[in-house]
């Protein structure tokens, strides 16, 4: 809690909390800054930074922070709404509404430490950078969805032919 002092000498309370996100920019990922912003909002959702009923950062605090346009936040955040994730309250700000199933945070700190200390370790003792260990990763990450979905497809084919 903030008091700030009043030229009168009364004091003023800012029950205003800080928003539990801060974002940033990559100039260099190709990616449109709005949707930089959203992609930041729905990871710290799925990790858990960001919690239901949440108060994102002001348009006003983002522009300040990252010397942007207006019209980008407002882009970010209107796509946060269309997706049902966050939803503006004129006067007051933007907060979080929904949020995705993910799993414990215990059993994400784990994952997150077995990330770091095998395949991320092999991967940069390699000599990947980290462009290269996140495009390795993102193929990856889509052959095996890939994978996974023409595995399904082939024991629902299975199950018909069972029937």
């Amino acid at each position: 809690m903030m008091i700030d002092k009043q030229q009168d000498d009364s004091t003023q309370v800012d029950t205003k909390a800080p928003s539990p996100i801060t974002f940033r920019l990559d100039a260099k990922s190709g990616v449109p800054t709005y949707l930089q912003l959203v992609q930041q909002v729905e990871h710290a959702l799925r990790l858990g930074f960001l919690e239901l009923g949440d108060q994102l950062p002001t348009v006003k605090e983002v522009v300040s922070s990252l010397s942007i346009n207006p019209n980008t936040v407002i882009k970010a955040y209107a796509d946060l709404e269309g997706k049902k994730i966050a939803v503006g309250k004129p006067g007051q700000g933007t907060f979080i509404v929904s949020v995705p199933k993910t799993i414990e945070m215990s059993q994400l700190h784990g994952l997150r430490r077995s990330l770091k200390r095998g395949w991320l370790r092999s991967a940069f003792d390699a000599g990947l950078d980290s462009d290269g260990v996140e495009a390795l990763f993102a193929s990856t990450l889509r052959e095996f969805i890939l994978e996974i979905a023409e595995h399904a497809d082939s024991m629902a084919a299975e199950a018909e032919l069972l029937a």
